[in-house]
């Protein structure tokens, strides 16, 4: 039954359409259960009188181009724009749940053609494959700026639908629609640096699919007029059941385990400046360790990716390769000077980074707050016992 509906809604809009002037929808799909679908998808779907009835996304990627991994690491994020019927469209998210919606745009047939043009354009060879940017240019921006194109003129958008606290920046919006996977907004948090935490204009919260449909709902076209002439569903609807994963137990959440490294670092250091140095040693080698590790891959992030959101990142006064002294200099005979002039830089470096969260600047992931808190303990205590300084 969900197939023939699916069917019927989209021969009925089709029908609609074919005996005049092209017709533009702008498709949305809702959130999907993988992480880089959370935040929805977009995608143009063109009803024309002489090329069919065809959806074009921007969402594109091909895994098997040489070197996809590193490449895509690095931050040459190439996607490709690619067209498809509207039913094989729908179709690819109806069999996972995810309800698709459509709002139908106010063009005239000059605008629709001009639309047009420019899709097809965008599909040829030479110009489908474009550097995708996680916030400034993807699957929900520029299916927008053609349309800005085609009707000569910046649309006015309304305002996204949603809660003030998950608005204003890109990293608060993020932060909303990956609530139920926080490792993964975790690695967001350490990932992306100060620049996704910025102001946002009137525009740039459209980056999510799942807000861009808001906003353009709402929106004007350059003469004042609205343009959206009709929105509804070609699969599910409002009510829809979400397909993303439950809440996640609190127990299994960074912030939880963000805590427990913190009583360990507690631990270790009152056993060490009880005389015994073994618990501190163990600790101060795994933790700076990782934090080492950590450092090396915002070094790559930082200095080699060419991701616009990965620098500046203030969290490299925390973790950075140097950390490794951390891990080593405990086990040193003759370490103590290293070690103390180390854990003396780190506990500097460390609340210059407070003070940058305190000014929101750049804003911390909530894990990190108990993290910071055992990297200063372990300086703090290195500074006053030193496991240097004990003569082994």
């Amino acid at each position: 039954m969900k197939r023939l509906y699916l069917i019927i809604s989209i021969i009925i809009s089709s029908l609609h359409a074919m005996s005049g002037a092209p017709v533009v929808q702008f498709l949305t799909a809702s959130p999907g259960s993988q992480i880089y679908e959370l935040e929805g998808h977009s995608g143009l779907r063109i009803i024309h009188p002489e090329l069919g009835d065809f959806v074009v996304n921007w969402g594109v990627f091909d895994f098997d181009s040489p070197n996809f991994v590193y490449r895509f690491v690095k931050g040459e994020t190439d996607y490709i724009a690619a067209a498809c019927p509207t039913s094989d469209f729908v179709a690819s998210y109806a069999r996972h749940g995810r309800a698709v919606s459509y709002l139908t745009l106010r063009l005239d047939s000059l605008q629709a053609e001009r639309l047009t043009a420019l899709v097809i354009d965008n599909l040829r060879p030479e110009n489908r494959v474009y550097r995708y940017n996680y916030v400034l240019d993807n699957c929900a921006t520029r299916p927008i700026d053609l349309i800005e194109k085609a009707v000569g003129g910046n649309l006015t958008l309304g305002a996204p639908d949603i809660p003030s606290e998950n608005s204003g920046t890109f990293r608060n919006i993020m932060r909303l629609y990956h609530r139920n996977y926080p490792w993964y907004q975790f690695g967001i948090d350490t990932a992306l640096g100060s620049s996704i935490d910025r102001t946002l204009d009137s525009t740039e919260a459209r980056f999510a699919p799942a807000v861009a449909v808001d906003m353009l709902r709402d929106a004007k076209l350059p003469g004042g007029e609205p343009l959206v002439a009709e929105d509804g569903y070609l699969y599910g609807s409002a009510s829809t059941p979400s397909v993303t994963a439950p809440p996640t137990p609190w127990i299994l959440t960074p912030l939880f385990w963000g805590w427990a490294v913190f009583a360990w670092a507690a631990i270790a250091s009152i056993i060490q400046l009880r005389g015994n140095t073994g618990w501190g040693r163990v600790f101060d080698t795994v933790y700076f360790s990782l934090m080492g590790i950590e450092g090396i891959i915002l070094t790559f992030l930082i200095f080699v990716s060419v991701h616009e959101a990965t620098s500046p990142n203030w969290l490299y006064l925390w973790l950075n390769p140097l950390c490794f002294i951390g891990a080593i200099a405990p086990w040193l005979k003759r370490g103590k000077v290293l070690e103390i002039s180390y854990q003396s830089v780190n506990f500097a470096l460390l609340i210059v980074l407070c003070a940058i969260f305190i000014i929101k600047v750049q804003s911390p992931n909530p894990a990190f707050i108990p993290l910071v808190m055992a990297s200063g303990l372990r300086a703090v205590t290195n500074m006053i016992y030193s496991p240097c300084a004990k003569n082994r």
